[in-house]
């Protein structure tokens, strides 16, 4: 897969995606992840790529032709034109399954914003999509680029060292995970479950599946309404939901 970002600050990209599993990935090739500075396609030789926005307001606005100069160099290196991802707070919200599509892609390209935004014209040129990462807003494009490109890498093969690194984490089956415990087995008088030592596998599974559910019930009961379920999860949650329990 190839992923390409196009950004004002591409070293800042490259720090974080450079490191850890993300940057192991890039080693190995089992992701290419480039950076493009927009900067480079500025149309005047102070480099400016921003201006006023037209009918007043607070901050100056990136403009239409570096982002576009931009992409369509991204678009010839590539020889191909990738889907063009616009970070962006009006996006629809990012979630575990758009991240499980574009892992299965061959590759796309983001756009980071900055100051107060992007010209509406080049967005509705070349942009396909907007992806808000949360209701809240940051100083620019990068961090929700940079979560994007993070939460699909992982998700590739070769990447982590095994599928069960992901499959049962919170959000990837609609479900929250259930709590994880590692040594010592006592910590400030807090014991791990028994059921975690007694090295029962099945019973380790159960326990683990009741416990996902009941958190998910208790936190964020808005995803079960999308996950699937058996019928002994419902069984489970009929009688959660009798005994009034919370997780």
């Amino acid at each position: 897969m190839r992923i390409d970002i196009l950004t004002l600050f591409p070293e800042m990209c490259d720090a974080v995606l450079g490191e850890s599993i993300i940057g192991r990935a890039r080693a190995l090739g089992k992701v290419d992840i480039r950076f493009h500075q927009i900067r480079d396609f500025a149309i005047n030789r102070r480099g400016q790529v921003d201006d006023t926005p037209y009918g007043g307001g607070a901050g100056m606005l990136m403009m239409a032709q570096p982002i576009f100069d931009c992409f369509e160099s991204v678009c010839n290196e590539i020889g191909a034109r990738p889907r063009l991802i616009y970070l962006s707070p009006c996006g629809k919200t990012l979630t575990q399954e758009r991240v499980k599509e574009l892992a299965a892609t061959e590759g796309f390209a983001l756009l980071c914003g900055h100051y107060e935004g992007v010209d509406q014209r080049v967005l509705d040129e070349i942009v396909d999509e907007e992806i808000s990462v949360g209701d809240y807003v940051v100083t620019g494009g990068e961090l929700p680029a940079m979560i994007v490109a993070d939460a699909v890498c992982r998700l590739l093969p070769g990447v982590l060292s095994a599928p069960e690194g992901y499959i049962g984490e919170s959000h990837y089956s609609a479900l929250l995970e259930y709590p994880q415990y590692t040594k010592p087995p006592v910590w400030h008088d807090r014991e791990v479950p028994e059921v975690l030592k007694n090295g029962h596998h099945a019973k380790i599974a159960q326990w683990q599946r009741e416990q996902s559910l009941a958190r998910t019930a208790a936190r964020r009961p808005d995803l079960l309404e999308r996950a699937e379920l058996t019928k002994a999860d419902r069984e489970f949650l009929q009688k959660l939901e009798e005994n009034g329990s919370k997780t």
